[in-house]
């Protein structure tokens, strides 16, 4: 499969493209969810509750896609040029590998990292019957498990996860948008994912007191495949133009209590030519008028 680059004939074609050039500061990752040729129920299942959950930066493509990931990855590269689509999920089912995921992330449209789960238990989001969050409620992820630190794999594991759920970059936020937590705990060679909704509840004082309740899909996961990019290759992923990269300011010092200080250089001032207020008081005597031009002496005060 090959994608190929037309000129547009409309404006409309244009603008379309204009919106995907590169930008200084890029969109926020859409995610494309793919289904396999031998996906049984468990995984569509999975597949719809992801997206549930990414909505609305997400593409749920409903009809199987005969490929298998790991041996050849041009049917991904095409679909994420044609959806842009830098994250993917792909679902299938067989003998060998039940309930599979592979999650993944492109670089320049083409496969950087991948990592295969299998889903040993499953609770769907209609399986649990306490309310849920709004569309496009950014989670908070939290981590737990000393492997998300210690071992490679799971440490770019985590970045993937990451990278899939984060949702869009906000300058600022609202207590009450802190409403939904995505929780993810490694342990014993397996991860559990977790989501729950916060709910604020009275304490009396202005800080409310938080109770999490579980609100769906909950997933236990074991690792099996992976395909991870080199250093090299991973280094230049994470490269950042040079416009965005913060100017170094001169002259400019902080001290440990965080306190800015300047430094200011001046050309040197005669403080002899410094205008000063016009007092009475200040006024020059005659006798020093005199002293400063010569000494020549000052003129004698008409007679009465």
């Amino acid at each position: 499969l090959i994608y190929c680059y037309r000129k547009p004939k409309t404006k409309r074609a244009k603008r379309f493209l204009e919106k995907r050039e590169p930008k200084l500061k890029e969109n926020t990752k859409n995610a494309m969810l793919i289904k396999g040729g031998n996906a049984n129920l468990t995984v569509t299942e999975v597949l719809k509750d992801i997206y549930a959950v990414k909505k609305p930066f997400a593409v749920l493509y409903k009809k199987k896609n005969i490929t298998r990931p790991f041996e050849d990855q041009t049917s991904l590269e095409f679909f994420s040029k044609k959806s842009d689509c830098s994250l993917f999920l792909f679902g299938s089912h067989n003998k060998k590998r039940p309930n599979n995921l592979v999650i993944g992330r492109m670089f320049d449209y083409h496969v950087l990292d991948m990592i295969e789960l299998g889903v040993e238990k499953f609770v769907s989001l209609k399986d649990v019957k306490n309310s849920k969050c709004p569309e496009g409620t950014k989670p908070m992820l939290i981590f737990a498990g000393d492997m998300f630190d210690g071992n490679e794999e799971y440490r770019r594991l985590k970045s993937l996860l990451i990278d899939f759920f984060r949702g869009p970059s906000v300058p600022s936020i609202r207590l009450a948008g802190l409403e939904y937590v995505l929780h993810f705990t490694a342990l014993d060679g397996k991860i559990y994912m977790r989501s729950y909704k916060v709910l604020l509840k009275k304490s009396g004082c202005k800080i409310p007191r938080i109770e999490l309740e579980e609100m769906g899909p909950s997933l236990d996961l074991v690792m099996r495949r992976t395909h991870l990019a080199s250093d090299d290759l991973y280094k230049l992923s994470l490269k950042q133009p040079k416009a965005l990269k913060p100017k170094k300011k001169k002259n400019i010092s902080h001290d440990v209590f965080g306190t800015t200080y300047g430094r200011i250089h001046m050309q040197k001032q005669d403080l002899s030519k410094l205008q000063t207020r016009k007092m009475k008081g200040l006024k020059k005597r005659p006798a020093e008028k005199s002293a400063e031009d010569g000494g020549a002496s000052p003129k004698k005060s008409k007679s009465g």
